[in-house]
């Protein structure tokens, strides 16, 4: 198949998860314990110390450390895949009527049979293997090896080819393998020529790979036998189901019980130096490193397997449900301002520079693969940021490599000048303590995203906001934007009628179902309107600061207050009560015709505002 530009593997990412890739790679790299397959010549002659570490999503993302792209022979990782095709060949049914799925005990290249059932233990081993190989439909030899190298290619994303001096080799010294080919036809396993199925599979086993190639075959087969890069399906749920099933019991051959121990994932391992180990649904692994244990497995192969799956806790038995986790949402400060209503000039600002603070709303379970996908979701936005907010409050369980990860983002963000902020109220990531500091490195927690957004707007006015460009925080009466339509002599007329009080932080200014109680202009500090939530919790639907009002509506029909009033910080008002509001009209009719103009343009703005909060936010009430 051609290998379009489209799905060609992405390039690998730096980041928190290639780090931590890195790190496995750097701490297996100094063990140069192991043997060369020298059984095969070809396989004596390269390069020992040669290493690659790769892991692929099941979504195709790539992370690789080493010799990724130095091409070795797949050898015995290549029985799962000629068993799913003979499986898709011919069927469960009667692929079972020829190979066994147990585990023997024994090792890879055992003359024998179960005593039993005289069939081969498992496909993972060679008798078992041969026997796949046999199985495999075509018109002739070639046809028949052409159908499991295009099998091998799918699996692969791209096309795969056969190295003939490996295959040569095999073929010279493979007297073995021509005994179990010989004794399987004399029990009537193979029903063909043994010759032919047995050079099939030397053919197979010859076929050249790379480490990154390994472990796109790996992610496809944690992706339900669908190519992540290609979206081609390689082979149907069902059938990866038993591949996976087979390979957990006996992928590793001798050492299968240690290997689902200590790494707990489905394996193949082969004599080539490579290992492919499979999380179904969240990860492929592959690794090169040609020096053998007594096993016949990788030496730094398995201990970087061991190293991954306690690090990132794989093991398929650690998960008791499923382990997903979507970024919900995500949005930006200009799209979704916080409810605390700023003048005119910040509010500029904000509609300039919102796009430099976003917001991400994670959802489900947070493990490795999870936290892998929320990671590089923010990576590939961090840049263009100056603050970001994560919201864990609707996830599930957090492994601790998923707290980890979401840490080292934390700082590596904070060191290329990106704030992060978590709105954890439950301390589900182990944060139980918040600095005050809104320069904080370490991040600063919110109970809820609304104030996580005004942080946010807060880090963003700091550093665009020209300097001396502020509203002051305190206002004379006859400043206020209310009053600033009218003329000199009319401003301070009007000014007399209000009466200035005092509220401090806390305390409630007007009631929820209050009645009209006059106009509040806001002097200095900020108060909070809030209403009862679906929950009986009281929460914020605005914070209105020095330079705006409220009241208008109750004041203007005679309705009670639906919203509470409180001080959110000391607050000083100028207040016009009820009695001269109403004998305003008679006294001097223009004065509240301009101030009434006034009033309901910053009304309007406020609940426009309002509004468009709570349609993006409702589920947070």
């Amino acid at each position: 198949m051609a290998e379009p530009e489209h799905v060609r593997p992405r390039a690998d990412d730096p980041g928190v998860v290639a780090r931590i890739v890195a790190d496995i790679y750097e701490s297996c790299r100094a063990d140069r314990s192991g043997e060369l397959a020298d059984y095969i010549p070809e396989l004596a002659a390269v390069e020992p110390d040669s290493f690659a570490l790769c892991l692929a999503t099941a979504d195709g993302r790539l992370y690789t450390a080493g010799d990724a792209e130095t091409v070795f022979t797949i050898q015995s990782i290549s029985k799962p895949f000629t068993y799913a095709l003979a499986l898709a060949d011919r069927g469960p049914e009667a692929v079972g009527r020829h190979i066994d799925v147990e585990p023997s005990g024994d090792a890879f290249n055992e003359i024998s049979l179960d005593p039993v059932t005289e069939r081969p233990r498992n496909p993972m081993i060679n008798a078992g293997a041969i026997t796949a190989a046999s199985l495999i439909a075509g018109r002739d030899a070639e046809d028949k090896f052409e159908r499991i190298r295009r099998c091998y290619s799918r699996f692969a994303g791209r096309e795969l080819t056969m190295n003939e001096p490996v295959y040569a080799s095999e073929a010279r010294t493979g007297f073995r393998n021509r005994a179990i080919g010989y004794m399987l036809r004399s029990f009537g396993i193979i029903e063909s020529d043994p010759d032919d199925a047995v050079d099939r599979y030397f053919r197979q086993c010859s076929v050249d790979i790379t480490c990154r190639d390994l472990a796109v075959m790996a992610a496809t087969l944690a992706n339900n036998g669908l190519n992540p890069l290609t979206r081609e399906r390689a082979l149907t749920p069902a059938l990866t189901e038993q591949v996976l099933s087979v390979m957990t019991t006996c992928g590793m051959y001798n050492a299968a019980g240690d290997w689902v121990t200590t790494v707990g994932l489905p394996a193949k391992s082969g004599v080539g130096g490579g290992i492919l180990a499979v999380l179904p649904g969240q990860i492929g692994i592959a690794v090169y490193s040609p020096r053998l244990d007594a096993h016949g497995n990788s030496v730094r192969g398995v201990a970087a397997c061991r190293a991954l799956s306690r690090r990132l806790e794989l093991h398929f038995l650690h998960v008791t449900r499923a382990a997903r986790t979507a970024v919900r949402g995500d949005y930006t400060v200009a799209e979704v301002p916080s409810r605390l209503r700023r003048d005119t000039e910040d509010m500029e600002l904000l509609t300039a520079y919102g796009h430099r603070a976003r917001l991400y709303q994670l959802d489900g379970d947070l493990l490795f693969a999870g936290a892998e996908r929320a990671v590089r979701t923010i990576e590939a936005q961090a840049g263009e940021l100056d603050a970001l907010v994560i919201d864990v409050r609707r996830v599930g369980e957090v492994s601790g490599i998923a707290g980890d990860m979401l840490g080292e983002l934390q700082t590596e963000l904070a060191a290329s000048g990106c704030l992060v902020a978590l709105v954890d109220p439950d301390a589900r990531l182990g944060r139980t303590v918040s600095g005050l500091d809104p320069d904080d490195p370490c991040g600063r927690v919110f109970l809820d995203r609304d104030t996580a957004t005004e942080w946010c707007e807060d880090v963003l006015l700091r550093r665009y906001r020209p300097p001396g460009d502020r509203l002051p925080a305190v206002i004379p009466i006859v400043e206020h934007p209310a009053l600033a339509a009218l003329g000199h002599e009319d401003r301070a007329r009007l000014a007399e009628e209000f009466e200035v009080r005092t509220f401090t932080r806390g305390e409630v200014i007007v009631a929820r179902g209050s009645a009209r109680s006059g106009l509040y202009l806001i002097l200095e500090g900020r108060v909070r309107l809030g209403f009862e939530g679906a929950d009986r919790r009281d929460h914020r639907l605005v914070t209105l600061t020095a330079g705006m009002s409220f009241g208008e509506i109750p004041m203007l029909v005679g309705s009670p207050f639906v919203n509470e009033a409180r001080a959110e910080k000391n607050v000083r008002l100028a207040v016009l009560g009820p009695r001269r509001f109403d004998t305003l009209a008679e006294e001097a009719p223009h004065l509240k015709l301009a101030l009434l103009e006034r009033l309901a343009a910053g009304a309007y703005s406020q609940m426009d505002a309002a509004v468009r909060s709570i349609a993006v936010r409702g589920g947070d009430y």
